[in-house]
């Protein structure tokens, strides 16, 4: 254990998540594949909303093109580390590098709690006043609701990582997870963690009920008014627009509120459901995104050069 003046850490120690070592080499195999494939089909949706002119004009896949940008960014943070975990030897973590993991992985996560709610809004406007749509959502509307969650999101993960790290850390430094996060570093605090606790309770809890409450209020509003559709090829077209995203919110935000938002129990569970938000959401995203989005895929044989049609909403 390293320590500075004989009582302040320096760095951490990452156990990990525990693994037969006869599959060290294909957790690592596994996890690198993960992590290329989430880079690969992430930039790949980035550089399709942006050059299909049917799609970088429209709210919608400007929110898509953002959220490959996160899924990219929580994959960097989190997964080249816990690959080291499937490594041999012991590979500690300095404590400036502690801190800047919980930050960005705290502040590109609520901001995609954020934009996972801008989305759900978005479909609102779009199939409920689908003719205000253009108006109530314009370019400049989009611009500053994509600005406010990315500064939402910056002073969120702010506030958590100072609030964790303005705690005396003496030792032991071995971190019980896979990467930094608060409920596994603040067991290591050397004083009293009870507003720590309370005030991330509270901050995240605000987080994902707000946005998760505003998602399904307009999830009720879009189930109506599709309902009251009257050709059952408008109701699938609607509900594909609406598929893919009502199933990500789900994989992400189960996990989230499992792992935050119940009474510290330390559960070997935490670890695999941390995995969701922070490996398998960022890989699933492009493939759902693509599978059930028809728009999608049209924009990807458009741009390889295969036929493809245009649509309305």
């Amino acid at each position: 254990m390293e320590r500075v003046n004989s009582t302040l850490l320096t760095e951490f120690i990452l156990t990990g998540i525990t693994y037969p070592l006869r599959l060290r080499t294909f957790l690592f195999v596994f996890f690198l594949l993960i992590y290329i494939l989430t880079q690969l089909g992430n930039l790949l949706i980035l550089i399709t909303v942006w050059v299909d002119t049917q799609l970088h004009i429209r709210p919608m896949y400007i929110f898509l093109g953002i959220l490959s940008i996160i899924d990219m960014g929580i994959s960097t943070v989190i997964v080249p580390r816990l690959m080291m975990n499937f490594t041999l030897g012991v590979k500690p973590i300095s404590f400036g590098g502690c801190v800047a993991q919980l930050y960005f992985y705290h502040f590109l996560g609520s901001t995609q709690c954020f934009l996972y709610t801008l989305m759900a809004y978005d479909r609102y406007l779009a199939i409920c006043q689908p003719l205000h749509y253009p108006v109530l959502m314009n370019g400049k509307l989009c611009t500053i609701l994509v600005a406010g969650a990315w500064v939402a999101g910056s002073i969120h993960g702010a506030l958590q990582a100072i609030l964790t790290f303005r705690l005396p850390y003496c030792g032991p430094n071995q971190v019980d997870y896979f990467f930094c996060d608060i409920p596994a570093v603040l067991r290591l605090a050397c004083a009293d963690t009870t507003v720590n606790e309370l005030v991330t309770f509270v901050d995240i809890g605000l987080v994902v009920a707000s946005c998760f409450s505003l998602i399904l209020l307009s999830y009720i509003q879009i189930i109506q008014a599709i309902l009251r559709i009257r050709t059952a090829d408008g109701r699938r077209r609607a509900f594909s627009t609406c598929g893919a995203h009502v199933t990500m919110v789900t994989v992400y935000y189960v996990p989230c509120a499992f792992i935050y938002l119940r009474p510290e129990t330390n559960s070997p569970l935490d670890g695999a459901a941390a995995l969701f938000p922070t490996a398998i959401t960022p890989f699933l995203n492009p493939l759902i995104y693509t599978l059930r989005n028809q728009e999608v895929k049209l924009a990807l044989k458009r741009m390889i050069g295969g036929p493809g049609t245009n649509s309305d909403v």
